[in-house]
């Protein structure tokens, strides 16, 4: 049963990544009145939110958009940053929803950076981890224990992450529709888009929990 729910989440996985392409290079090509492009976007929505201590900078790559709130940088990739599209305008938006989160002390997103240490030191380790529990289970199962401990820690991350996420779109929508870069004919467009973004988060939660039972799975057997 494992194997077909795992199978099953893999090949969603795959086609909620194809439809977020599909809807990148849809809406990519859907201009916005005005002519403003991710980072006109993304400098204005700080700005009418009163935030002025966040730059707005270009990363190489495609969908690697993200907000840093250690250096208080919103990243648009080069397909945001420098084009005026609804795309462009959407996910510009969306990550400075992240920056007006941080502003506002959204717990949420406070939870998640408090297990970003955490998270990457388990991420580290963990598979090595797990693949010594299962091989030394018969003689020291508490290894396994550990391992599962660690991986809880990343399935925990994911799922903090989706209200993160959601949360940033609503306030990136919201805001879009308020200053009027959309209107009733384009703004759902933008929420298609956002909503093709958000799935894979949910995807990608899933599949943890998924795994993570997997592992359970396999210690509460040997316990057995």
């Amino acid at each position: 049963m494992y194997w077909i729910l795992f199978i099953g989440i893999a090949l969603i996985s795959y086609m909620v990544q194809a439809n977020l392409k599909s809807k990148f290079e849809k809406y990519s090509r859907i201009g916005i009145a005005g002519g403003m492009t991710g980072r006109d976007v993304a400098e204005r929505m700080l700005r009418d939110n009163g935030i002025y201590d966040v730059r707005v900078t270009s990363t190489p790559g495609m969908l690697t958009d993200h907000f840093n709130p250690a250096n208080k940088t919103v990243n648009l990739s080069e397909g945001v940053y420098n084009t005026c599209s609804m795309m462009a305008a959407a996910v510009a938006a969306h990550e400075c929803g992240h920056a007006v989160q941080h502003a506002r002390a959204y717990a949420p997103l406070q939870l998640r950076s408090a297990l970003v240490p955490v998270v990457q030191f388990a991420s580290s380790i963990v598979s090595w981890v797990l693949l010594a529990g299962i091989f030394m289970i018969n003689t020291f199962p508490q290894l396994m224990l550990v391992g599962i401990c660690l991986f809880a820690m990343t399935t925990l991350f994911s799922f903090v992450t989706l209200p993160v996420e959601i949360d940033a779109s609503r306030r990136a929508l919201a805001w879009l529709n308020r200053s009027g870069i959309t209107n009733a004919y384009n703004q759902h467009q933008a929420q298609d888009a956002l909503k093709s973004a958000a799935y894979t988060y949910v995807v990608a939660a899933l599949s943890s929990l998924a795994t993570l039972v997997y592992y359970v799975m396999i210690f509460t057997n040997r316990r057995d």
